[in-house]
């Protein structure tokens, strides 16, 4: 029954809501700093750009974008997807409802085709979409080949990026998320840019993909190291 009772949509669809309000008290009666400081100098809205984040350090990120940025970002279609997805809605983030998986046989099944060709067309429209590196389930903190290929095949380079705050509570699930809490210091951390060639052989998307692994390590080390400096 309560298996029955988390994937009905009402219900999927209030949680939603209520994960926006809560994830706007965060902003609202939090202090953020951002590094590097003159970063929505340096990136422009209408250039097309790739964001990319960790699974369970992604939830603050909708609030380090600047207003009218047009910016989309990727959530599966499952039940928690559907949360996060009500969520990103509620908060002016255009949907793109695909995910990968580490299985060729579930990415059709998860619309991972779909997805990657939604991501396509945001892109030509100079949009900036936004996808978690690591692919469901595990292995965590691990990127996958995804996003790389769409960089290759888009020429919009890849961000890696990252949002901390001081006082979160972190869980014990597959994807060590931390759930940020009110009244913290916050930092949003950019890296920076990873261009992939369109004719980048096996052996170079390789060597980027771990360069997008390393880059989310670095300003995710990076967010933590600077709200600790801001508290003490």
């Amino acid at each position: 029954m309560l298996k029955k009772l988390g994937r009905n949509p009402a219900i999927l669809r209030f949680v939603g809501r209520m994960m926006a309000r809560y994830l706007t008290l965060v902003s609202k009666t939090s202090s953020l700093v951002v590094e590097p400081a003159d970063i929505y100098e340096t990136v422009k809205p209408g250039e097309p750009l790739i964001i990319a984040m960790w699974h369970g350090q992604h939830f603050m990120v909708p609030f380090a974008r600047p207003d009218g940025w047009d910016t989309r970002v990727m959530i599966s279609r499952s039940a928690d997807g559907e949360v996060n997805a009500v969520a990103a809605a509620k908060l002016g983030i255009g949907l793109i409802r695909a995910s990968g998986s580490q299985k060729k046989r579930q990415v059709r099944k998860r619309g991972g085709m779909r997805g990657f060709f939604e991501s396509l067309a945001a892109l030509e429209e100079g949009a900036i979409v936004a996808l978690t590196a690591d692919v469901p389930k595990g292995p965590a903190r691990v990127a996958g080949i995804g996003i790389v290929q769409l960089a290759r095949h888009s020429g919009a380079p890849i961000r890696p990026v990252a949002f901390a705050t001081s006082r979160h509570i972190d869980l014990d699930s597959w994807d060590k998320a931390s759930v940020n809490l009110p009244f913290s210091r916050a930092s949003f951390v950019v890296g920076d840019p990873i261009v992939v060639p369109k004719d980048a052989d096996d052996e170079t998307l390789e060597a980027l993909r771990l360069d997008v692994e390393n880059g989310l390590n670095r300003v995710t080390e990076r967010a933590y190291k600077l709200t600790e400096k801001a508290n003490g």
